[in-house]
């Protein structure tokens, strides 16, 4: 009989955090650029792999039936965790990244025109930046940019004013990737609506640590990867109101996402099998399955409730280290803590910390354009999962202080 998930009784699921790294403990605090697999989900998909393998909706014998019921079980557990109106409102796709580029390449071009502008904001990843400049390049729309605060809120004011009748998209992460700000995006959305501008949310680093409900916040579009949610890689999903899936264009076209082909003509099957061109990841639709339980057997707001205690500790202990710097301090915001030391380069610190078997991400995140905002090359990030304590955050902590002593630098 297996034991039901708890906070307490978590780090068990999750094999690869009893090793050593760099022959110490290891330390896992890089969650927020992809976060481990509980053994539930290994073992979901190897199951499949051995029990049930075959490739779907294309087979009438029993093997394929089962397969074909596994991955659309899938679905429903997808539309059901974030509370979509109609399970065929959810698009398997590879990852986040997948997801923005499907919308940018149907709805974007079947939408926009020059002259148009998508607003996004100066925190996004490069994943909600470059599809845009591509449209821009292609189709000769306008980027504009919502402007933060130094704190690294969204500058509301500016966001109202920016919306205009030229305003076809507003394209913004629910949660910043490197500041942990948690966006108001139900307010912003309603302000964007009231304007008639549909609103996509970049739900990558949201979906993992809080609950999402997208008919409560009422966007037009929501992605997110599953590999952040402690699922597999290659597995994402797209939401969108079945009112957009019906008018946007296919993405990719071959087999699977059609009704009728001959050598003159070709009808398309309905959303969102339209949009799943070719065999699938069944297996990663799978695995994310047994994600989404492992995570509601813990509780979404458990888990939240978890990852601010170890924020605040967090905070509280590396406000005392000599030169140390957060960058990100508005409220709310995630599990993350990005940070800056005076003197002392982020791959530096970062190298000390892995020798001391502590995983951390030095670099500029994929927000090129938000290290510009903050006059830095790059910055250090601590990102919790479920599975972290704070008994990590002191090892941590003691580590970056070995760093301020080993390069000498001054209180």
């Amino acid at each position: 009989m297996s034991i039901k998930p708890t906070l307490a009784n978590a780090r068990q699921d999750f094999p690869i955090l009893a090793q050593t790294n760099r022959s110490k403990p290891l330390v896992y605090l890089d969650s927020a650029s992809s976060a481990q697999k509980p053994r539930q989900v290994t073992e979901a998909m190897a199951a499949f792999y051995l029990n049930d393998y075959a490739n779907i909706h294309r087979g009438i014998y029993e093997l394929s039936e089962r397969s074909t019921t596994l991955f659309e079980e899938a679905r429903t557990a997808v539309a059901n965790f974030i509370h979509a109106a109609h399970r065929e409102e959810i698009v398997f796709v590879k990852n986040t990244t997948e997801g923005i580029n499907l919308v940018a390449d149907t709805f974007g071009r079947a939408q926009f025109k020059a002259g148009d502008e998508v607003l996004i904001s100066a925190m996004e990843h490069h994943s909600n930046i470059v599809p845009w400049l591509q449209l821009k390049e292609q189709l000769g729309i306008i980027l504009k940019v919502i402007p933060i605060t130094d704190a690294g809120a969204i500058d509301l004011l500016a966001y109202q004013n920016l919306l205009s009748t030229r305003t076809k998209l507003v394209a913004l992460s629910h949660a910043s990737n490197v500041l942990g700000t948690i966006n108001p995006v139900k307010e912003m959305i309603a302000l964007a609506h009231a304007k008639q501008i549909p609103v996509l949310l970049d739900g990558a680093q949201a979906i993992p640590h809080m609950p999402v409900d997208v008919q409560n916040l009422d966007c037009d579009f929501y992605v997110f990867s599953g590999h952040k949610l402690y699922g597999p890689t290659g597995i994402g999903v797209l939401y969108a109101k079945k009112t957009w899936l019906d008018k946007m264009p296919v993405y990719q076209s071959g087999g699977g996402m059609i009704e009728t082909v001959s050598f003159t003509d070709v009808t398309y099957a309905k959303a969102p099998h339209k949009f799943e061109a070719g065999t699938p990841d069944i297996a990663g639709a799978i695995g994310l399955h047994a994600a989404i339980q492992y995570v509601t057997a813990i509780g979404m707001p458990a888990i939240y409730a978890h990852e601010q205690t170890l924020l605040a500790y967090a905070e509280e202990k590396m406000a005392k280290i000599a030169g140390l710097r957060i960058i990100g301090t508005a409220k709310p915001k995630l599990g993350v803590i990005s940070f800056v030391m005076d003197d002392i380069h982020p791959h530096d610190v970062g190298t000390v910390l892995d020798c001391e078997g502590i995983a951390i991400r030095a670099g500029h995140h994929c927000a090129m354009p938000l290290m510009a905002r903050f006059n830095v090359p790059a910055m250090l990030r601590v990102s919790f999962g479920l599975y972290n304590t704070e008994k990590e955050i002191d090892v941590m902590v003691a580590a970056i202080e070995q760093a301020v002593k080993l390069f000498n630098v001054e209180a």
